[in-house]
């Protein structure tokens, strides 16, 4: 299988998916937003994963290509393609599928638990992931349930943390693949952000002990795991492409 994902900074890259796809054979490519980088023929992939960054997804004066992203996710979406987005990611694919974005009532930087919404995601993509677990945060926004999809989970902070579209399209407001390195690297570039709040943790919280990332990995291969045991639909069955605004 090949997987190619977007990123949106240098900063913030695949962390332990990249692990789990090298030890799975399969193979990687990758688009840098931020540096240009054409984008492939969606077609090229069997999967795409749109990565965090610290931009929002209405930044288009700042970050121009937003909207560029925008439309190719459309069409990997249009194509029947298999999409994981990962907070920003997911926001941008919400946007894309109808489900507005907005600034959440509460910023939700740090490790929080995050409880599954019971009958909402296909059993077979939540099997093996426990109803309530930690995870890892760092995000102002939230978006609304996209029209057609399910609810995945929700937090303390923010009632959207997840959703599924069509059992392809997998959206997740909070992280399960951040590393050590990866924490570091936020925590380094995104500072300014670690100002008081009540779901705001200090510095020597988000750089948790490394038995407590690997368990959160685990958590990220059960679900990709689970992902890609589950059916791919085609863009030739019914009902299956996106209408246009």
């Amino acid at each position: 299988m090949h997987i190619h994902w977007l990123q949106h900074v240098p900063f913030e890259g695949p962390g332990s998916i990249a692990d789990w796809a090298r030890l799975r054979g399969h193979t990687l490519s990758s688009t840098r937003l931020w540096a240009n980088d054409p984008l492939p023929s969606p077609a090229t992939a069997d999967w795409i994963v749109v990565l965090g960054g610290p931009m929002n997804i209405y930044e288009r004066d700042r970050h121009p290509w937003l909207e560029t992203e925008k439309r190719w996710l459309r069409e990997a979406i249009d194509a029947g393609q298999t999409l994981l987005g990962i907070c920003l990611g997911a926001q941008l694919i919400a946007d894309v599928l109808g489900g507005r974005v907005t600034r959440n009532a509460e910023r939700e930087i740090g490790w929080f638990p995050v409880r599954r919404i019971p009958h909402g995601a296909p059993p077979a993509l939540i099997e093996g992931l426990p109803p309530e677990f930690e995870a890892f945060h760092w995000h102002g926004d939230t978006f609304a349930l996209p029209p057609g999809a399910v609810p995945l989970a929700r937090s303390e902070a923010c009632e959207q943390q997840g959703f599924v579209w069509r059992e392809r399209v997998v959206g997740l407001q909070f992280h399960l693949e951040t590393t050590p390195e990866s924490a570091a690297a936020l925590v380094e570039h995104c500072r300014a952000d670690l100002t008081p709040g009540r779901f705001v943790q200090f510095e020597t919280e988000i750089r948790a002990p490394a038995d407590r990332f690997r368990s959160l990995n685990a958590l990220m291969a059960r679900l990709l795991d689970n992902l890609g045991q589950l059916p791919r639909r085609r863009r030739n069955e019914k009902g299956d492409r996106l209408g246009r605004p």
